[in-house]
């Protein structure tokens, strides 16, 4: 890179935790960030699940980089132990983070394209002298192209949620049918969501565990309002671990929820429907029929939450040469790590800017969006992504390739309990807790956010 290209900001694209610790480190390394937010707040994805709380404890939310930013503004983290809502995390840690990096939080920054300046992702010429480009939309339509020395793209995949049809598209007629699809675990305290689903019939697609919390939350619904009634669709059959491990998973909170679904379809409030792969979504007088790939038609519901996984946007990134699995979409060098076939949150090794690292210099998925379709992102690692990114950024190449971070033995649940009860008590060690509600969305996480966390 050219020494004019390293005068130019850092861009980290989203503030939401992970873009935000990213911008604290890059603070204490003496590099200048400039945070890119398409949202008019920080942690705009986060905010949009301000209801859940999450299986993770503030000691697990904060990093240590921003703590230290926040420190001379008189913050305190909150009690270490407790366990905040997706709104606590915006309002007490997310937003004064933001507040404290000024100006350097740019809102209703929409990234539409990274490249690198003058040359598409198939020329080489003189390719790593030049510069990054950062193209921008603002809301009132007016764009914006910037320079960058490096990018760091922390913008999760919380608005890109899985289509309910089998092949990973969407089903015929899904589109078509947006109005009685929702791709969200709704929150029930809301009047509005509350009279959507009262009383009526409702589809649920999916076989994680934020399928289990619309089960869960579906069924204590119905106790209240007669003829709730939700339809579990499954790809697969019923099988032992259908449910999770119950009282004999590592994660407790996790087999609690598996309970709860259970439970709703041992109660009667859910039927599932086995080996069921969405080709067709048709509305009739009847209701919103769906069909499967072997021809049969369910009876009419009302309406239809998918919950299938997040994917990375990568629209935006299609101009950079980016090495990412063909199956994961996340980056080659991290894909076996967080692979779900082999994985759960709490056996990820913790990982930095090597498996980080793409044939493009200087450009960084991190977060939750490095995770591509796996589900099993951690806030902490995050953190730790972040952090040997800076170094990395910063020349400091020993402090970038060394492991700081230690998970706990049981892992941490990236995930989050739906409903607003009091912080439960942790009974699994580690830091997974069993939520006085068992029930309990992975925000794939919120993170996270947004991650998980």
């Amino acid at each position: 890179m050219s020494a004019s290209s390293e005068a130019l900001p850092v861009v980290v694209i989203g503030a939401g935790p992970v873009g935000l610790a990213a911008a604290s480190h890059l603070v204490g390394r003496g590099i200048e960030p400039l945070v890119l937010e398409a949202g008019a707040a920080a942690g705009a994805a986060v905010r949009e699940w301000s209801h859940v709380r999450l299986f993770s404890p503030w000691s697990e939310l904060t990093d240590p980089a921003a703590e230290k930013l926040l420190a001379p503004t008189g913050w305190v983290r909150p009690d270490g132990g407790s366990y905040p809502t997706g709104g606590d995390w915006a309002e007490h840690y997310l937003q004064p983070l933001a507040d404290v990096l000024g100006e350097r939080v740019r809102y209703g920054s929409r990234v539409t394209g990274v490249s690198r300046a003058g040359r598409d992702r198939v020329v080489d010429a003189e390719r790593d002298r030049q510069p990054l480009t950062v193209h921008l939309l603002h809301p009132d339509g007016t764009e914006e192209r910037l320079l960058a020395r490096a990018v760091v793209d922390a913008s999760g995949t919380w608005t890109t949620p899985g289509p309910i049809g089998a092949d990973g598209l969407p089903a015929l007629g899904e589109s078509a049918a947006a109005d009685r699809v929702s791709y969200r675990v709704p929150d029930l305290k809301d009047p509005a969501a509350r009279a959507r689903y009262a009383g009526r019939r409702t589809a649920v697609v999916g076989s994680g565990a934020s399928a289990f919390t619309a089960l869960a939350s579906l069924a204590s619904l119905a106790e209240e309002a007669p003829g709730t009634h939700a339809v579990w669709i499954l790809r697969r059959g019923i099988s032992g671990s259908t449910f999770g491990g119950g009282a004999s998973d590592q994660l407790p909170a996790r087999g609690a929820l598996g309970l709860a679904a259970k439970a709703a379809v041992d109660a009667g409030h859910a039927s599932a429907v086995t080996g069921f792969r969405v080709a067709a979504v048709e509305q009739t007088p009847e209701g919103t029929v769906l069909t499967g790939e072997d021809g049969r038609r369910l009876d009419p519901v009302d309406e239809v939450i998918g919950l299938t996984g997040f994917r990375p946007d990568l629209s935006f990134v299609d101009e950079l040469r980016l090495a990412l699995d063909e199956r994961l979409q996340a980056p080659v060098g991290l894909a076996p790590l967080i692979d779900p076939n082999q994985h759960s949150c709490g056996t990820v090794y913790p990982h930095g800017v090597r498996e980080l690292s793409h044939p493009e210099p200087d450009v960084y998925l991190a977060g939750m969006k490095s995770y591509g379709r796996a589900p099993t992102f951690l806030a902490l690692t995050g953190y730790e992504q972040v952090r040997s990114i800076a170094a990395a950024l910063a020349g400091d190449r020993e402090a970038a390739e060394r492991v700081e971070l230690t998970l706990p033995e049981t892992g941490v649940c990236g995930g989050a309990g739906l409903y607003n009860e009091p912080a439960p008590d942790r009974t699994g060690g580690g830091c997974c807790a069993t939520p006085a509600t068992p029930a309990t969305l992975r925000i794939g996480a919120p993170p996270a956010v947004g991650g998980g966390c």
